[in-house]
């Protein structure tokens, strides 16, 4: 008995899954225990595989929705600083005044901590609000554009400057959020100290795990009648709205959803980096996403997880050796995968595939006439040009 095109897409997904799990949750803690990975590294990489998450949710909406969102960082900040605030919290009455808030109000000639800080003294109230809160504000900026249909290149500029009035808005000190210095100097989480190393090893099989499991997330999304719908957005819009789909709904709905990865990458990343500013929530964090899912290939999940990590391995790498050539390098591969790479990476085997293919094709094509085709030109060959009869006749 044959499979059916749902039952392949799940036995792929289970078997990409196994691989990574494979890699992530087995190999490389492996290789940390043995020492030939070490401590620093699997950090960095742990780094890396929160990003990850955050290409997910940029290609769920750009992608497969085709909605370019410029502002992702928007939610991936949100996610941060929510995170961020629990942390600070954590590490209360352990800063250089020994104050219950955190030293920055104190500069700040702050006495008392805000009321918007208090909730986040509770652990599961910041992991709720590092999810729940950005996708409540991509809810809304949704509700308010995608229901005046407001979409394109419309859209992409105006999230372009969300995002940059939110970027000002996070440098204010009046936010009380740590203006341009942002929120740092984290001790623990749970009382546990982030400095530890078991500590960043439990952080990172977290995170990988995480990320299998919202890959995991993603791929049963699209591969179901919503991703379906999502697809048909993206090609033929107006025919769908023809025939009578709430648009608007499903763009809030994964535009939502988009936003909760955002902000659960954001999350992860605060508590292994150590520091969130204004700086990492601005216009160019969402033109790198960007960049991330279109090196690594639209439309496809793993490949925006390979740009993720692969732009973010090398930017580590070559901003240590070559920092002043890293933005030149950034918008070079931006320019490679648009004129050479339409597909990313992800879409490299079959762009080489199709290309073989026509070579062989044209090279298996015989250069020769068809019979017919030399048959008549031997008959107009034989015939006399001057006086219409046959070469040799009286």
């Amino acid at each position: 008995m044959q499979s059916t095109p749902i039952e392949k897409s799940r036995q792929r997904t289970l078997m990409t899954a196994g691989v990574l799990a494979l890699i992530l949750l087995i190999g490389l803690p492996v290789g940390n225990a043995y020492g030939w990975i070490t401590d620093y590294s699997l950090n960095l990489f742990s780094k890396y595989l929160a990003l990850a998450i955050l290409a997910l949710g940029m290609d769920l909406i750009w992608g497969y929705t085709g909605i370019l969102s410029l502002g992702q960082a928007i939610f991936f900040g949100l996610g941060a600083y929510a995170m961020g605030m629990y942390l600070m919290l954590e590490s209360s009455g352990k800063g250089v005044y020994g104050e219950a808030i955190p030293d920055f109000m104190v500069w700040n000639r702050v006495t008392e901590l805000p009321l918007y800080w208090v909730p986040f003294k509770s652990f599961p109230i910041a992991v709720i609000g590092s999810i729940l809160v950005p996708a409540a504000a991509a809810a809304v900026i949704g509700f308010l554009t995608f229901r005046r249909r407001v979409g394109g290149t419309y859209f992409a500029i105006l999230t372009q400057a969300i995002a940059f009035a939110t970027w000002l808005m996070f440098n204010r000190n009046e936010m009380n959020l740590g203006g341009t210095n942002g929120l740092t100097d984290f001790k623990s989480v749970l009382g546990f100290s982030l400095s530890e190393p078991g500590t960043q090893w439990t952080l990172y099989m977290l995170t990988a795990f995480l990320l299998i499991a919202c890959y995991v997330g993603c791929r049963w999304l699209t591969g179901s009648k919503i991703g379906l719908i999502m697809t048909a957005i993206r090609d033929q819009e107006p025919r769908l709205r023809f025939l009578g789909y709430p648009i608007a709904q499903y763009k809030i709905f994964i535009f939502s959803v988009a936003g909760a990865l955002s902000g659960l990458a954001g999350a992860l990343y605060v508590t292994q980096v150590g520091i969130i500013t204004p700086s990492q929530i601005g216009v160019l964090p969402s033109l790198e996403i960007v960049v991330w899912v279109a090196f690594g290939g639209r439309n496809s999940l793993i490949g925006a997880m390979i740009g993720a990590v692969g732009i973010n391995a090398a930017r580590s790498v070559l901003t240590a050796h070559f920092p002043e050539w890293w933005p030149i390098i950034l918008g070079g591969l931006f320019v490679i995968v648009v004129l050479l790479l339409p597909n990313g990476i992800a879409g490299l085997p079959r762009q080489l595939w199709n290309g073989l293919q026509r070579l062989r094709s044209r090279s298996t094509a015989s250069p020769q006439p068809a019979p017919q085709t030399r048959q008549r030109v031997v008959e107009r060959q034989s015939v006399n040009p001057s006086t219409g009869s046959a070469a040799g006749g009286s």
